[in-house]
């Protein structure tokens, strides 16, 4: 997150006393990446972060693996996963791979009788109903529908929702995510062609300080095990940091559309990158207006990556039978492209009010038991003229 951003009070120097109203020492912490040369912020605490009182259960809390080397175009209908009260038991992976975890949830509640922290992945959360606050020890992000969250690893949170309705799609990287390269300047700035900017951004605001000291219940996710850690102190206890690696939001909506006088390519609509797979936007735009082209995707070949659509809004020039929440999975070693009739239809169209998040892989991915219970097996039958 190539952006600096403040909260809350912190001395005029790192690495010095910052003493309380009461004359004892603030703890300084640094909460940083890839060693000590990645993001990193530096925080102060009212109380050690360090104090464990007591270490709990630990469960598996792993993907059930169900097709492990898969060539099968697949559709999954992303709403029929269930509802459930709990934000993480909500959580139902469908597409895995060692670098990403692709999950779905319909979580009916937030959580505030305990916190959360992944300390293995970087989590990229897409709301695609719902609103509420994202609460950190940073601060807190308010969100609502077509918000993406970007989560560092580490980061101990809470969500509350304001309602009951609300659908994510949830991208666990174990690589960190960061906005495109193409985008940035050698100093990390967005550049005049990127189709967003930092305005765009939802920092961290209201930091929540609180000095109590009691039990408090964080589940820590780590090497696909679920630990149940109770501290001493509340673990919003920060007050102030500065620094780069901290959650923030992005808006799908915000994002503009670069277009052109015939097709562009996927990659025009890159949102965030890491090294193992990318994310893109589908949003509303105007079709190409060279006069004779043809707006909707020429067929390709994924022989590098496995392609991912979550259909989120709008009609689909490609596809006969769009649902929202709707997932196909388009493996590479194989060719797709539109639906027989679709590329006639786009033909003389001016726009599309599509809205949708790909998420393309350089590794193969795998398909879980909770994807194969939500599937439409006749997906793969679907380009049959």
């Amino acid at each position: 997150m190539p952006i600096y951003h403040k909260l809350g009070n912190f001395p005029a120097k790192r690495h010095t006393q910052f003493r309380k109203p009461d004359g004892t020492l603030y703890y300084e912490q640094l909460f940083g990446t890839i060693g000590f040369a990645g993001m990193s912020s530096l925080l102060y605490h009212v109380h050690r972060p360090t104090r464990i009182q007591r270490i709990l259960e630990s469960r598996e809390w792993k993907p059930r693996v169900a097709v492990e080397k898969n060539i099968t175009p697949r559709r999954l209908l992303g709403f029929r996963i269930a509802p459930h009260d709990d934000y993480l038991q909500a959580r139902r992976y469908v597409l895995v791979n060692r670098d990403i975890y692709i999950a779905l949830a319909a979580p009916r509640l937030g959580f505030e009788d305990y916190f959360y922290k992944n300390a293995d992945a970087d989590e990229m959360i897409f709301v695609h109903k719902g609103r509420g606050t994202l609460r950190t020890f940073m601060g807190n992000i308010r969100f609502e529908q077509g918000d993406y969250l970007v989560i560092p690893r580490g980061m101990i949170y809470q969500m509350r929702f304001e309602g009951s309705d609300n659908r994510l799609l949830i991208a666990e990287s174990f690589h960190p995510i960061y906005t495109p390269r193409r985008y940035r300047n050698h100093f990390g700035q967005l550049l005049e062609h990127s189709p967003f900017c930092e305005r765009d951004y939802k920092l961290p605001e209201e930091l929540e300080t609180y000095d109590q000291k009691g039990e408090f219940l964080i589940q820590v996710k780590k090497q696909d095990t679920l630990h149940q850690v109770v501290y001493q102190t509340h673990p919003f206890d920060v007050v102030g940091w500065d620094g780069y690696n901290f959650p923030w939001g992005f808006s799908i909506h915000n994002f503009e559309p670069i277009v052109g006088r015939v097709h562009q390519p996927p990659p025009v609509h890159q949102t965030f990158e890491t090294d193992a797979f990318v994310v893109c936007s589908f949003c509303p735009r105007l079709y190409d207006w060279h006069p004779q082209a043809i707006p909707a995707p020429y067929n390709h070949s994924n022989i590098d990556s496995d392609e991912v659509l979550y259909y989120v809004d709008g009609d689909f020039m490609s596809r006969n039978d769009v649902e929202h929440g709707m997932i196909t999975l388009h493996p590479a070693g194989i060719p797709h492209g539109p639906q027989p009739g679709a590329t006639e239809r786009s033909i003389g169209k001016k726009e599309t009010h599509e809205l949708a998040v790909m998420i393309d892989t350089f590794k193969p991915l795998m398909v879980t038991e909770d994807a194969l219970s939500i599937e439409d097996p006749s997906y793969q039958f679907s380009w049959q003229e």
